[in-house]
């Protein structure tokens, strides 16, 4: 488990793919677990460990998480990420570029809860909810696309199916299009940076997650560190 921030209120957990956030019916031991009984054991804490579930991530995707540490940063924080005050930043590596280097994309998203999966439409439709976001490329190589991604609203699999409707899926997202898996099970999705202030303190708190270890995403750490130092 990697800790990326932690204090008194609040801890940011880096999520590896497979992992799930939350117990589901599969019965997998969560991520949620794993940080109690850290929590538990660091500050030898007595009885059950207070911890609360702010946000999820697909379990296919790796990067940051926020928990709560305290009953009063949980109820700040869920208020934070219902007004959008918690601004989260996601990378994607797509397998084909899109038309424009940048653009918002806006749609009308269905979830299909039977087949775990949503569908974008371009007009509103039944039982529709509005979905937006902005894209811009940041890096290509040979056969694949980095897109930087913000989010504007918070619909189920929303940068999946909304890249995947432009005709870029996310790369190992069979899904939604991939044309293969990754070796891994993954797709190549990251919560790469979460910005926001601090729900009791009131300091900004910036954070942003490692790469994973994959050769693709190397190829691109590789080639954002040549930029930044050649600026």
């Amino acid at each position: 488990m990697k800790v990326i921030y932690e204090d008194n209120h609040l801890i940011i957990i880096c999520k590896e793919s497979g992992e799930i956030v939350q117990g589901d019916k599969t019965g997998d031991l969560p991520l949620s677990d794993i940080v109690k009984a850290y929590i538990k054991e660091k500050y030898s804490k007595p009885g059950n460990v207070f911890l609360g579930v702010v946000h999820r991530l697909d379990r296919p995707v790796a990067g940051l998480v926020v928990f709560a540490k305290t009953s009063k940063a949980l109820t700040r924080l869920n208020a934070m990420f219902q007004s959008h005050d918690v601004k989260k930043t996601y990378w994607a590596i797509v397998t084909r570029c899109p038309e424009r280097p940048s653009a918002t994309l806006e749609h009308w998203m269905v979830r299909n809860e039977k087949k775990n999966k949503s569908y974008c439409y371009d007009r509103e439709v039944p039982n529709s909810k509005r979905a937006v976001l902005d894209y811009r490329m940041i890096s290509r190589s040979e056969r694949f696309f980095l897109l930087e991604v913000n989010l504007h609203t918070g619909r189920h699999h929303q940068i999946r199916a909304q890249l995947a409707k432009i005709g870029c899926p996310i790369r190992g997202d069979l899904k939604y299009g991939a044309p293969r898996s990754n070796p891994d099970g993954s797709i190549s999705l990251l919560s790469r940076k979460v910005d926001f202030i601090h729900p009791v303190s009131k300091e900004r708190i910036t954070v942003v997650s490692p790469l994973p270890n994959d050769k693709v995403w190397e190829f691109f750490d590789i080639a954002e560190s040549l930029l930044v130092n050649n600026k």
